[in-house]
């Protein structure tokens, strides 16, 4: 009696995990569909969203630097218009970005070898002369080289999306621009059509668009955009579009020229990397086959020597 009244128990809960989880399905579905019609209609909602979290998540580091900085302690570089350069290529656009860069690095510089020391204790490791160096090296390295590994890894990857994602913009540049469309609208409407494709792009579109409203003249936006991207193709583009404006020529006919021009830099780059194929295949076919097959080929001669040359030889 008292298995059955378990069982049903069971099946009670059961029942109620799946009729709770049901109606959560249902009302998460509601939820998506209306925020998807919410984001159809305003159009522009989520480069707004985008903006919002990380306008929040630095007003809390530029709270954090100012109580440090206001407690004594400098966190001004010895070289900052070198560190800023490096943090606007990884995409660090705040002016707190550096001193949030210094502080980072002085946080792991005591949080890292207490983390290793607390590894010691879990582990049950003598606190002898040796763990302590090991600890202390491992401890140093990360913390002074993994914010650095960090911002230069970051850079790769932004400038690499950058550079894929460019040529895209550019064929939509070039529809709107013949479409009729004047180069701040077209600006406007390729950062919101391209804001889930090809995010680092499309936040680059969006400032330049903000500094064009903001009445900065159109060379100065686009020096700023080559600035902020750090990408020689943008930089063409820019210092191209520039000049056309100077001497008057159509931006359609330019976009037409540097549109097929990075098309065939695409092409090269994508037959470059065909090429380095053979030569990155031949390392794991030297390593992994190439002992196989000298096996294959040389044991059985091994084998033929062990058993009948050698006899021999010793008969002898």
């Amino acid at each position: 009696m008292s298995d059955t009244f378990i069982r049903l128990g069971i099946l009670a809960i059961f029942f109620g995990l799946c009729a709770w989880g049901s109606y959560r399905a249902v009302l998460f579905a509601q939820t998506s569909a209306t925020v998807r019609t919410r984001v159809k209609a305003v159009g522009s909602v989520r480069p707004t969203l985008t903006a919002d979290k990380a306008s929040g998540a630095g007003a809390v580091w530029a709270r954090l630097v100012e109580a440090v900085e206001n407690s004594g302690l400098s966190l001004s570089d010895s070289n900052p218009d070198a560190l800023r350069a490096k943090m606007i290529a990884a995409g660090f656009e705040s002016p707190i970005a550096p001193r949030a860069y210094v502080l980072i690095r002085l946080i792991m510089v005591f949080a890292v070898p207490a983390l290793g020391l607390l590894f010691l204790a879990i582990a049950g490791l003598e606190f002898d002369l040796v763990n302590l160096y090991f600890v202390g090296v491992i401890s140093a390295a990360l913390a002074l080289l993994g914010p650095t590994y960090f911002i230069r890894v970051r850079t790769s990857s932004r400038k690499t999306a950058i550079t894929n994602g460019f040529p895209n913009c550019l064929d939509l540049l070039l529809v709107c621009v013949e479409a009729g469309l004047g180069l701040e609208a077209a600006l406007d409407r390729i950062s919101r059509e391209m804001v889930d494709a090809e995010p680092e792009v499309s936040r680059l579109l969006v400032r330049t668009t903000l500094h064009l409203r903001a009445g900065a003249s159109r060379e100065e936006a686009l020096r700023r955009l080559a600035n902020l991207a750090g990408v020689d193709e943008i930089s063409s583009f820019c210092t191209m579009l520039i000049q056309s404006e100077r001497l008057g020529s159509s931006i359609g006919t330019t976009l037409r020229i540097f549109a097929a021009e990075m098309r065939e830099k695409r092409r090269m780059r994508a037959e470059e990397k065909a090429h380095k194929l053979p030569v990155l295949i031949s390392v794991p076919l030297i390593v992994c086959m190439l002992p196989t097959m000298l096996g294959v080929l040389m044991l059985p001669a091994a084998i033929r020597v062990a058993t009948q040359l050698l006899p021999a030889l010793a008969g002898k």
